[in-house]
């Protein structure tokens, strides 16, 4: 498949729920458990890792991706870039069923950049689930911060490794172009398909080398929405 816009990743995740049938919880789950399956291979098993969460749904992918992490051994934790109570829908389930399960939990929303940066201290790895396809625009408050922080930390030689949810939070998904600071990951987990920026000059230096994790959206979809001929091979999935 050729790489998705922004506007293509928003219409196959509508279309897939409401002629498709297909719930977004299910298409969350898929694409947490995919993203968490790809950080343990990266990591060589079990690590210290910290899930640095926004939000959005990006941000309820960061909670599905800590639970299964948690599953295969991992020291989790995770670090809330906004209030609890603002999680909603599926991000909101999410992150109830990470509180029932009593993974570690930090709600750092009008923290400072010191308070982030002592949080990550003793991560060997971070997962930046803190913005997703949607967003637009230089980030700004708590995420901005949160970023920021994420940084300065591998700036400084700490963590292993960053593992990015479906692109580096700061890169704009069409553009691959950062209006402001941006995270620089060493891998990205993203959905569906390659985004349309990440094919711009020196979008590889935040993106790192990206892992395409399908989700379960039908084939036929895909091929209406994203322009795929009949037949030909590609990654059948969400955003």
């Amino acid at each position: 498949m050729r790489p998705l816009t922004r506007a293509e990743v928003r219409a196959i995740d509508e279309r897939a729920i409401r002629e498709y049938g297909l719930p977004g919880i299910v298409l969350m789950e898929n694409a947490g458990r995919g993203a968490a399956a790809i950080l343990h291979h990266l990591a060589g098993g079990p690590r210290r890792v910290v899930v640095a969460c926004g939000g959005g749904n990006n941000g309820g992918d960061g909670f599905v991706i800590a639970r299964h992490l948690e599953a295969l051994g991992h020291d989790v934790r995770l670090l809330l870039a906004v209030d609890p109570d603002r999680f909603r829908g599926d991000a909101g389930l999410n992150h109830e069923i990470a509180s029932r399960a009593g993974i570690p939990m930090v709600a750092l929303g009008g923290a400072s950049a010191a308070e982030w940066e002592q949080a990550l201290v003793g991560a060997e790895w971070i997962v930046d689930a803190l913005l997703g396809t949607g967003s637009e625009g230089p980030p700004r408050g708590p995420i901005a911060t949160a970023i920021g922080a994420i940084v300065a930390t591998r700036a400084a030689g700490g963590a292993a490794g960053v593992l990015a949810v479906d692109l580096p939070s700061g890169l704009d998904c069409d553009t691959g172009v950062p209006p402001g600071d941006c995270v620089r990951s060493d891998a990205t987990a993203t959905f569906v398909a390659r985004k349309a920026g990440f094919d711009a000059p020196g979008a590889a230096a935040f993106t790192g080398q990206v892992h395409v994790v399908g989700i379960g959206v039908p084939r036929r979809l895909l091929r209406e929405l994203a322009g795929a001929r009949p037949g030909e091979g590609g990654v059948a999935e969400r955003a």
